[in-house]
Formats: C-alpha cells, sequence, structure tokens
C-alpha cells in the first residue's frame, strides 16, 4: 500500500501544482510541501490561493511556497504564468496538471473551446509546452497529467471542440479526460523520439469528496454515489499523483488509479489504459489540432 510515508525527501526540487488551492490539488500540495519542496500553487483565485498557503505555512513544513497566478481558460494569461516562472526559476522537477472543470454550463473559454476540454485539456497543452524547455533542461523532469475513469466513455469529436454543433455537460467532460490520456501518452512518444530525459505520467484520481462536483444536480450526483460507493477524502484522491511524481518505480504508457472497485477506491497501483486513450492516430490528429489552434510548437 503505497501512501505519502514512501515519499522521498525533496528538498531541492522545484514542482508546479495546477489548482492548488482547493481539494486533490491542494493535498498534492501539502504533501510535496511535507516533504522539503518549493511548491508552485498554480492557481486562477488569488484570494483562494492565499488561503490555501496560509494554511499550509501553518504547518510548519519544510519546503516552501509560491504563488504564481494561472488562468488556464485563456492562452495569453498562461504564456504569462510561464514567463514568469522561467523568469525566476531554472529548474522544473514535476509539472502536475490537476486543475480541472466538470460537468459545467454550456460556456467557452476566452479563446471560444468549450470550456472543459479547452481548460482540461487546450490549457494543460498550451503551459507544459511553454514550460517543456526547463523540463528538458532538468534532469529526471516529470509531467503528471490527471485524468479520470471518465475517459473510458469519451471520444474526440473534431467537428465540435468549440460547440459548433451542440453541448452535452458528461459528453464533454468525458472527451476532455480521454484528451488528457491521449496527450500524456502522444507526448512521451514525442519525448522517446526526441531522446529527452523527462517522464509523461497518465493518473486518475477515482472517486472523491471535492469542489469538482459542485455543478451536478443533486439528485444526479446522489445517484452517482450511490452507483460508486463512498467517496474518498481528497488526500487519498492525490496519492496517484504523487506516486506519478515523486516514485522511482512509475514508468509512461500506463495510468495510475486507486486499485479498488473499478478504480474508484484505493491505493496508487498500475493499469493499463485501454485501446481509445492508446489511439495513436486520434492521438497525433489531436495534437496537431492542438499545436495549430495554441500556436505552441513544442520543441
Amino acid at each position: 500500500m503505497w501512501t505519502k510515508k514512501n515519499i522521498p525527501d525533496l528538498s531541492g526540487k522545484t514542482i508546479i501544482v495546477t489548482g492548488a488551492n482547493a481539494g486533490i490539488g491542494y493535498e498534492t500540495a501539502l504533501a510535496l510541501y511535507e516533504a522539503g519542496a518549493h511548491v508552485i500553487i498554480a492557481s486562477r483565485d488569488e484570494a483562494k490561493a492565499a488561503e490555501a498557503i496560509s494554511k499550509l505555512e501553518a504547518t510548519g513544513c519544510k519546503g516552501s511556497l509560491e504563488f504564481i497566478a494561472l488562468n488556464l481558460s485563456n492562452l495569453g494569461e498562461i504564456k504569462r504564468f510561464a514567463d514568469e516562472f522561467k523568469a525566476k526559476h531554472t529548474r522544473l522537477d514535476v509539472l502536475i496538471n490537476n486543475a480541472g472543470v466538470m460537468l459545467t454550463p454550456a460556456s467557452k473559454t476566452d479563446d471560444g473551446y468549450e470550456l472543459q476540454f479547452g481548460t482540461n485539456h487546450i490549457g494543460h497543452f498550451a503551459l507544459t509546452g511553454h514550460l517543456y524547455p526547463v523540463l528538458k533542461a532538468t534532469e529526471g523532469a516529470r509531467i503528471v497529467t490527471v485524468s479520470s475513469m471518465a475517459y473510458l466513455r469519451g471520444s474526440i469529436n473534431f467537428d465540435n471542440l468549440k460547440s459548433e454543433q451542440d453541448y452535452d455537460a458528461m459528453r464533454e467532460y468525458c472527451q476532455s479526460k480521454l484528451a488528457n490520456v491521449l496527450f500524456s501518452l502522444q507526448l512521451q512518444r514525442r519525448i522517446d523520439a526526441a531522446g529527452d530525459g523527462v517522464l509523461s505520467l497518465a493518473v486518475q484520481p477515482g472517486a472523491n469528496k471535492t469542489e469538482l462536483a459542485r455543478y451536478m444536480d443533486k439528485a444526479v450526483y446522489d445517484a452517482a454515489v450511490k452507483r460508486t460507493g463512498p467517496l474518498m477524502e481528497p488526500w487519498q484522491g492525490a496519492l496517484p499523483s504523487l506516486y506519478a511524481a515523486v516514485e522511482p518505480a512509475a514508468k509512461p504508457y500506463v495510468l495510475y488509479s486507486p486499485d479498488q472497485d473499478g478504480g474508484y477506491r484505493g491505493y496508487p497501483a498500475e493499469f493499463e489504459i485501454t485501446s481509445g486513450g492508446r489511439d495513436e492516430v486520434i492521438a497525433q490528429r489531436l495534437w496537431e489540432y492542438s499545436e495549430k489552434e495554441t500556436g505552441v510548437v513544442y520543441p
């Protein structure tokens, strides 16, 4: 059973956690901070980030903390975040692409993408691309992308990524989570082809009590909990991300997920990614679309 007690000393490591002000992101940041890392709290809401940092600092852990504002629904703001980070830091040991939105009312990012796809995938694609030169220059760097078991029900509709046709909240969420898996694996293929010493790892946190479900109708939420069983606390949902971020045995091309009840509960374990997540043709098409749309071309 792998827990945060297995995390080694992280003194001298610099780690970015997107969406670190609440839920699984907060617990991820806390565990890394406890282990001595310098943790960048990358959050859209400065007030909530300040509150989170205050709570973290009150624990008296041995790491250090820094806030840099990040709005994943705005490509210009993503570049600004990356530029600010690179102006202050010359190394990045781990980037944890944790932030996300789920089942939002029909809406779009500032750049016109459907909000869930635009935030969960496009935002992190652009962020990772801007930061990749620093990751590449850091020995043993890792990129952890947080997906969901919802990826199993996803498909990429390239004709509706900006809600050109219609909108279905669950369909779009599943699509964005499949995009996270496709991105993580395609990035590793490109890393391998280039001979870069970076790991791109995919995780999913299981079913957890977080603010992510705030847009769900109560009846739908209650039915989902009845179907899936008790929800885990966020600290446990953070464990797959933490495992991928620091465990020497972690490897790409698999999914790190809770090990019980079909991935809804438990402790980190390695699972095979289904054929939809391993589709190299769709992954390449999604990569080309993402580069063209964002203007972010990986070195």
